[in-house]
């Protein structure tokens, strides 16, 4: 475990490289179980969040490993379904597992972290999806039980969008007998690039674009490979980073076409940009005296996970900001955070309502990941020290982001610590 170091003051200025997309790999790790041979996920992240995925597929006879950047994983010998609660509280997102486990093997159990809460859960919609395929599925006070013979294509309508509960859906049904058409699906750009690394396999797909999804089940899929494409959430806290401390920052390989909202309101914050040979180039020395106005919404609306690091940048612009979260409704531990480095920040009806100013450095405390990010770019801004403790939560989704940012000229250092961090985050 660690802590981040950071000295604020230093203007940001240089150029980086955008790694893999996190949200992206994971789905596409799962997918993998659904052949008989070995995947290539090439340009991979080397994140937690992968190396714990890497750590369930081996617990259920996956071979993996590494060369260089790209990552190899044999999934010819899978022998187990069941996924224990070590790895569930690590891995958030591992009931999406069922998807890729229930056609392999017939069965699988995977553990939730925590409780469940009353009314509808995220969970739901997941289980709901599994169900109309033909899954029998139990949960108990540790986790969710499924089973079937050959899941059975279906028509199925969404009540809610989510990426995490569409995945489920479009894994379990490749392998399914028949035909499944998926109603009221998430578009988020995870979404494609999980379809066209599933069509890669052999899967028949259609219309992921249109939030109507159709599959045609086929009997097997083969193995493949594909680049991970580049993280948008990554590429926008680096663009944040940079209007935080006001500088220039070159994004290479950054997903442009996937930030259209981020970029849109970069431009109306005073931001300047150009996409020139596949680098996005950014300048944001205009920026510092045009409050934020926006709301968090499903793709193509501005994304949830750079809520957090708009935040920070929004406690150094003159006025009053309002962000409203509309996706995940408590997420704004990381702003009220920001009121120990002397950001005036308060919520009220659901909306962050942020009077810029002058930040100072802090000792602070992350408690999810895209929270700890925006506290490193609250650093980046601040006059003076500031120190971030659990890192662990930023590793999960930010390769070496220390690195990056020295890259870039700001002065943050990685400190090893002995302390055991509590698992408290809920997104992703």
């Amino acid at each position: 475990m660690g802590r981040y170091r950071i000295e604020g003051g230093h203007r940001l200025e240089g150029r980086v490289r955008v790694q893999g997309s996190k949200n992206a790999v994971l789905p596409m790790m799962a997918a993998s179980l659904l052949q008989k041979g070995t995947v290539i996920l090439r340009h991979c992240p080397r994140i937690d969040d992968v190396r714990c995925m890497e750590e369930i597929l081996r617990y259920t006879g996956a071979r993996t490993w590494w060369q260089k950047g790209d990552l190899f994983l044999d999934c010819r010998d899978i022998v187990t379904g069941k996924i224990p609660g070590a790895y569930a509280d690590k891995m958030r997102s591992s009931v999406f597992l069922l998807g890729g486990l229930l056609p392999r093997l017939g069965s699988a159990f995977v553990s939730y972290p925590g409780g469940c809460t009353i009314g509808q859960r995220p969970v739901d919609l997941h289980l709901s999806v599994l169900r109309a395929l033909g899954a029998k599925l139990t949960e108990t006070g540790e986790g969710i039980s499924a089973s079937a013979g050959r899941l059975r294509g279906c028509s199925h309508h969404f009540p809610k969008i989510s990426v995490g509960a569409t995945e489920n859906g479009v894994l379990a049904a490749v392998l399914a007998e028949g035909k499944t058409c998926l109603y009221n699906c998430a578009r988020e750009p995870e979404i494609l690039h999980l379809c066209r690394f599933l069509r890669r396999m052999g899967a028949v797909i259609q219309g992921e674009e249109s939030g109507t999804i159709r599959i045609r089940g086929v009997s097997g899929l083969h193995s493949a490979e594909m680049e991970v494409p580049a993280d948008r959430i990554a590429a926008g806290t680096y663009l944040l980073a940079g209007a935080a401390t006001r500088g220039e920052v070159a994004l290479e390989g950054a997903p442009v076409a996937e930030i259209r909202s981020l970029l849109e309101l970069y431009g109306k914050m005073g931001g300047q940009y150009e996409v020139k040979g596949g680098t996005l180039f950014t300048d944001s020395r205009g920026i510092g005296n045009r409050p934020v106005q926006v709301a968090t919404g499903c793709y193509p609306g501005f994304p949830t996970d750079l809520q957090s690091p708009l935040a920070a940048v929004c406690a150094t612009i003159e006025g009053i900001s309002r962000i409203r979260e509309t996706i995940f409704e408590d997420r704004y531990q990381a702003a009220l955070e920001l009121r120990k480095m002397g950001a005036d920040i308060s919520v009220r009806d659901g909306e962050l309502q942020i009077c810029g100013g002058r930040l100072r450095g802090a000792a602070l405390r992350a408690g999810d990941l895209r929270g700890g990010a925006a506290l490193i770019l609250a650093g980046l801004a601040a006059s003076g020290v500031t120190q971030i403790e659990n890192s662990c939560y930023v590793e999960r989704g930010y390769e070496q982001i220390e690195k990056d940012l020295r890259q870039l000229g700001g002065a943050v250092r990685y400190e090893k610590t002995s302390r055991m961090p509590v698992y408290a985050d809920t997104e992703e």
